[in-house]
């Protein structure tokens, strides 16, 4: 006879990557939050290893020994950020999924607030930030960016948002079904539809380690998030693409009129010149634009999986998904 839980399941999603600094104070936070709530859930702490060169792996597997509650499969190699956290999700039992980073710049105390959210009806919870330690221009790209991806985007994705959220069950089961072989789960999420909603908070600065998001890792990031969940780009090249078959039918219009005006005007090899030069850079870029959506499409149908699990602790063999 299958015994019936009494009291939700919430698990806790932590993607990480050379974090062996932070597991200790985020485990003692995850604790308490544990004894708080302990009323009103059970928790349950999955950690996905991106291949971490650290002794992440070794800490998770002494927390491991010492509380069943703590589960975590190892890549066999770094398959990006966003990737680990799909995989995460993928391997939770919870009838929700808090995901939170390691560093502790995303309070896990504020897990409250969402439940009682996620108990209210929502089946998504998002932290809106309202403020946070950082480099003042690496903000403003940020914002930049968020802004960007908002207005080209198929469909509204909330601003100053990460990925520290609550989700119901529900919108995992969908998340497993969309193939992609570069996920931007904050626009997956936010076009799935669902009741959503967001809290303010500040967040935290890193409590040790260095951040993995650079400025290069951030627009690859936003690459990613414009081509998964806009197709402006591609109507912007077809329309820059009109527009200079437009220009060129004009401007040979000018140069045979002003011939025929003007006879005795010199040949204009510059000005071919930077028409031909024109030209194939604008085609060249057309192209790329093209090649990106290409290159998604192969990516989907050579079907990779999102990730492929080195170890694991605390899983059993059937419960391993990819």
């Amino acid at each position: 006879m299958i015994e019936e839980r009494t009291k939700p399941l919430i698990s806790i999603s932590i993607p990480v990557l050379n974090e062996a600094g932070n597991l200790d104070a985020l485990y003692v936070r995850l604790c308490e939050i544990g004894t708080r709530m302990a009323d009103r859930c059970d928790l349950e702490f999955v950690f996905t290893d991106n291949h971490s060169e650290d002794a992440t792996w070794e800490k998770l597997s002494a927390l491991a020994q010492q509380d069943q509650r703590v589960r975590a499969i190892r890549f066999a190699k770094n398959f990006g950020f966003q990737r680990s956290i799909l995989a995460n999700y993928l391997h939770t039992r919870g009838d929700a999924v808090m995901q939170i980073d390691a560093d502790l710049q995303d309070p896990p105390e504020m897990l409250e607030a969402f439940f009682e959210k996620w108990q209210a009806g929502y089946h998504v919870v998002y932290g809106i930030r309202r403020k946070r330690p950082e480099n003042p221009v690496l903000h403003a790209f940020r914002r930049l960016g968020y802004w960007f991806i908002d207005a080209v985007s198929e469909h509204p994705i909330p601003r100053d948002v990460g990925d520290f959220r609550l989700i119901d069950r529900r919108v995992i089961e969908v998340l497993s079904k969309i193939k992609t072989p570069s996920p931007y789960l904050r626009g997956m999420i936010a076009g799935l539809g669902f009741n959503q909603t967001g809290i303010l908070y500040d967040r935290d600065a890193r409590v040790a380690g260095e951040s993995k998001f650079d400025v290069s890792r951030l627009i690859r990031l936003g690459l990613t998030a414009v081509f998964n969940h806009s197709t402006v780009p591609l109507r912007v090249a077809s329309l820059a693409g009109g527009v200079m078959l437009g220009v060129s039918f004009l401007g040979a219009l000018y140069y045979f009129l002003l011939r025929l005006m003007h006879p005795e005007l010199p040949q204009g090899l510059a000005s071919i010149h930077i028409l031909v030069l024109f030209g194939i850079g604008l085609q060249s870029l057309l192209l790329g634009i093209i090649g990106e959506y290409l290159l998604r499409i192969y990516l989907i149908l050579r079907a990779e999986p999102i990730a492929i699990i080195q170890q694991s602790l605390n899983f059993n063999q059937d419960e391993l998904k990819l």
